[in-house]
């Protein structure tokens, strides 16, 4: 049993759980949306994705998002999926990242899009 996130509680009042594919999925935004230094216990945890939302667009920009999205995923989920692209856009102040993997155990390729 995998717990949902955001945390939430089911139809019964119990605490709400996800499928396996669905809490790859969580992982994934918990990562991006973590910045480094936030969590006690695992202080490099978390990609500093959000510290560049309000960075002027630029091509150099774009470039720095995929590396450090894709440098967070590989170190922190790189045993559960291989990314295969990241794509950030910054458009009125809401960062959209679509995330396309491969979970590792079923060989499923999978699109994943946040925003923030």
């Amino acid at each position: 049993m995998n717990l949902d996130y955001t945390y939430g509680f089911d139809a019964r009042g119990r605490t709400a759980a996800t499928s396996d594919d669905d809490h790859i999925r969580d992982m994934i935004e918990q990562v991006l949306f973590t910045t480094p230094g936030e969590r006690v216990n695992r202080p490099t945890f978390g990609s500093g994705l959000l510290q560049l939302v309000f960075a002027p667009n630029s091509d150099a920009l774009a470039a720095t998002t995929q590396f450090l999205v894709q440098s967070a995923l590989q170190q922190w989920l790189g045993e559960l999926i291989a990314v295969e692209d990241v794509q950030a856009e910054n458009l009125d102040s809401a960062l959209t990242v679509t995330v396309q993997y491969v979970i590792r155990r079923t060989q499923q390729r999978q699109v994943a899009t946040f925003t923030r």
